[in-house]
């Protein structure tokens, strides 16, 4: 009778459990885990592809923002998901590329297996911003500054492992300078620091900043990229003013925790190197200051390596560690 009933059971799951593995997806909304706080950049790129990946997907998107550890709280929470295909993180240079150097024991997860790509987003520039009563007003006269006044050598970033960290870390090794790194709990506070006069300079976001550059109370002496951006076409290079090997961008992506099956991995990034293709969000993320910089996800894995490997020299060089 036993096993009569459980066969009877059976056959009544069978049906509905086929079903299931049939399902389309996306059943439900998705979750992307942002390990900034609400407001951030990575906020800011979803928020540009939510219509458009709505109407595709059929579904709507929610953030859930956990900051802290330069995005690593937020990629552990992504990466620790439960398997529903149905959760994603928004990864960026902290997490992806300098990470996996810069915390070294300390992760518990590997940032690159337990959380592949599925695409990358954008690119953002970062600036190098000073006092404008310091009376600095290029890069030499930063580097003719540091030389005079070795203790005042500090500069702030929006914490440790972002990408305004090892770029100042990178402009000390590249210039033969001795810098302090001090670290804040992101861009705004970081550019407060550099204006109140608690740190000498900052590497940070370019967007953000300009704000700043515009309302005269920050100097901008040069953007992190080789080459000049276009909103601030009048802004030198580092590289131009003789900071050598210096091409730095904040670049944004989605990943997703290795369990998301294969086919999941791919719709999505095939929706949103697509919609990132569209000339209406081509336009809001160059409003914004970023360069749209689709890749689909077995290219965006080989992009995070090689800046996995790029950066993994400069933090040991630096000695840069938060173990």
């Amino acid at each position: 009778m036993t096993r009569r009933r459980v066969l009877a059971g059976l056959a009544l799951a069978l049906p509905a459990l086929a079903a299931r593995a049939q399902a389309p997806w996306p059943e439900k909304p998705l979750r992307f885990v942002v390990g900034g706080a609400p407001g951030g950049a990575s906020d800011i790129f979803m928020r540009i592809l939510e219509n458009r990946l709505r109407e595709t997907l059929g579904q709507g998107m929610w953030l859930d923002n956990r900051p802290g550890a330069g995005g690593m709280v937020g990629a552990e929470v992504a990466a620790r998901a439960a398997p529903d295909a149905h959760t994603f993180f928004v990864n960026h240079i902290a997490s992806h590329g300098i990470g996996p150097t810069l915390y070294r024991t300390r992760l518990s997860f590997d940032p690159l297996r337990d959380l592949p790509g599925v695409a990358r987003i954008a690119q953002l520039p970062n600036v190098l911003i000073v006092r404008p009563d310091r009376g600095i007003a290029d890069v030499a006269g930063l580097v003719r500054f540091i030389r005079a006044n070795p203790r005042l050598a500090n500069f702030s970033s929006a914490g440790s492992g972002t990408s305004s960290h090892l770029s100042g870390v990178l402009f000390g090794l590249r210039m033969g300078l001795e810098v302090q790194h001090v670290p804040y709990r992101g861009t705004a506070p970081s550019m407060a620091a550099v204006m109140n006069g608690e740190v000498l300079f900052a590497i940070d976001n370019a967007p953000a900043s300009r704000q700043q550059v515009l309302a005269g109370t920050l100097r901008a002496l040069g953007v992190s990229t080789a080459q000049r951006v276009a909103f601030m076409a009048e802004l030198p290079s580092l590289q131009e003013q003789g900071v050598p090997d210096f091409d730095v961008a904040s670049w944004y992506g989605v990943a997703a925790p290795a369990s998301t099956p294969r086919p999941v991995i791919e719709r999505l990034g095939q929706e949103i190197v697509a919609a990132l293709r569209e000339p209406s969000i081509i336009q809001r993320t160059r409003d914004f200051g970023a360069e749209p910089m689709p890749l689909p996800p077995a290219d965006y894995d080989a992009f995070m390596r090689a800046e996995v490997a790029k950066w993994r020299p400069v933090v040991e060089a630096a000695g840069a560690t938060v173990d």
